[in-house]
C-alpha cells in the first residue's frame, strides 16, 4: 500500500514511534490501555502514535475512542468492515502506521505498555527487531500453558525457518522489518511465522505476562486449535511427509501380514483367520486415509484461498482528529478504494 494514497495520513514530521493495538470487544479494558499507554510514550520525548484497529468489534469500543480522539490528537482508529481476525488487524495496522519503530500489543494488556522504553532503547542501538519473549504466562489454566509449551516446541521443530518459542506478536519492529513484512502478500496469514521468515538483527527481551485486568479473552480452544493447524501448514509441509511415510509403512505392513498368512496355510495347512483381524485392518486403513485426505485437502484449500486474491481486509473507515473537538474522517467508499489489494 502506498502511504502517500492517504491524506489524512499526511504530517509535516512523521511519528518515531507507532504503536500498533488490534482489538475486538475490548471496550472494558479500553480505558486503562489508554491511560498506561500515553504515560508510557509521552516520556519518551518523541512524536509518536497509537493506531487501534477495530476487528469488528460490537460493544462501543470504537465510539469511546472516536471521543478519546478528541483530546488525544496521537490517537488514530482503522475500522474493519468486519471481523477478518487478528492477523489481518494487525496486518492492516502495519499498512496504516508511519513511525519510524513500530510496537505491536495487545489491547488486553497482558503485554504491558511498560516494556516499551526497553524495546526502543535495543532499537536504537541498532537491532532491526525486538522480540519479546515470556518468563511466564500468569492468569493462564495448566492446560493451556502446557498445550502451548508443546505446541511452539513442535511448530519449531517442523518449521523452515526458527519461529521463537515462548513469544506471541508483541515486538518492536524497524521501518525495514516492517516494509519486509508488507511484501509478504499471502492470504493465509500467521504473523509470527512472517515475522520469522523475514530475519534482520533480532534481539530478544524477556517479560512477565500479566493476568487480563478487565474482561475475558476472544480466543476459544477451537480458535487456538486453527491458529495452531494454520501456523504449521503454511510453514511446514512435515505434516504430508509423515502422511506419505504411514502409507509406506501401513503398505509393508499389510503386505507381510498377508505374505505370512499365505505361506502359513500352504505350507503348515493352517486355517486363515476370521473376520475380526479382517475388520481391525480395514479400519485402521480406512482412518489413515481419511486422515491423509484431510491433510492434502488442508494444503489444497489454502492453495484455492490464495488463488482467489482476495484482499486481506477491507476497512470500514478511518477517524484521525486534526484539532481538539473536531475529527477527520475518512468515508467508507474511500476506505475501501483504497484497500491494498496484494
Amino acid at each position: 500500500m502506498n502511504l502517500g494514497e492517504f491524506p489524512f495520513k499526511a504530517a509535516a514530521t512523521p511519528p518515531v514511534i507507532s504503536v500498533i493495538v488490534p482489538f475486538y470487544n475490548e471496550r472494558q479494558v479500553l480505558p486503562l490501555c489508554l491511560d498506561r499507554l500515553e504515560k508510557v510514550l509521552q516520556a519518551q520525548g518523541e512524536r509518536f502514535e497509537v493506531v487501534f484497529v477495530d476487528d469488528g468489534s460490537d460493544d462501543g469500543g470504537d465510539q469511546y475512542l472516536i471521543a478519546e480522539g478528541r483530546t488525544r490528537p496521537w490517537l488514530q482508529l482503522v475500522r474493519l468492515s468486519r471481523n477478518f481476525g487478528k492477523e489481518a488487524a494487525l496486518t492492516a495496522g502495519l499498512d496504516y502506521a508511519v513511525g519510524r519503530a513500530v510496537v505491536l500489543l495487545d489491547a488486553d494488556l497482558q503485554d504491558p505498555p511498560e516494556c516499551i522504553p526497553e524495546m526502543l532503547a535495543r532499537w536504537r542501538e541498532g537491532a532491526d527487531v525486538v522480540l519479546m519473549q515470556r518468563r511466564d504466562r500468569a492468569g493462564e489454566s495448566w492446560c493451556k500453558r502446557a498445550s502451548a509449551y508443546l505446541y511452539y516446541r513442535l511448530l519449531r521443530r517442523l518449521a523452515r525457518v526458527p519461529i521463537p518459542t515462548d513469544s506471541g506478536d508483541f515486538r518492536l519492529m524497524s521501518r525495514r522489518a516492517v516494509e519486509a513484512v508488507r511484501r509478504l502478500d499471502e492470504r493465509n496469514r500467521y504473523m509470527k511465522g512472517l515475522f520469522a521468515w523475514v530475519g534482520l538483527p533480532t534481539v530478544v527481551c524477556e517479560y512477565h505476562r500479566a493476568p487480563r485486568p478487565a474482561g475475558n479473552s476472544k480466543w476459544s480452544y477451537p480458535r487456538l486449535l486453527g491458529l495452531a493447524l494454520e501456523g504449521i501448514t503454511s510453514f511446514s509441509v512435515a505434516p504430508l511427509r509423515w502422511a506419505t511415510l504411514a502409507g509406506v509403512v501401513a503398505a509393508l505392513s499389510g503386505g507381510g501380514y498377508g505374505a505370512v498368512i499365505v505361506v502359513k496355510a500352504l505350507l503348515f495347512g493352517e486355517a486363515v483367520q476370521g473376520y475380526p483381524s479382517l475388520v481391525a485392518l480395514i479400519t485402521f486403513l480406512g482412518g489413515l486415509q481419511l486422515l491423509t485426505i484431510g491433510l492434502v485437502g488442508e494444503y489444497v484449500g489454502k492453495t484455492y484461498l490464495e488463488a482467489k486474491r482476495r484482499p486481506i481486509y477491507l476497512v470500514r473507515d478511518v477517524v484521525k482528529p486534526v484539532s481538539p473537538g473536531g475529527e477527520q474522517r475518512q468515508s467508507t467508499r474511500e476506505a475501501l478504494a483504497h484497500v491494498h489489494v496484494r
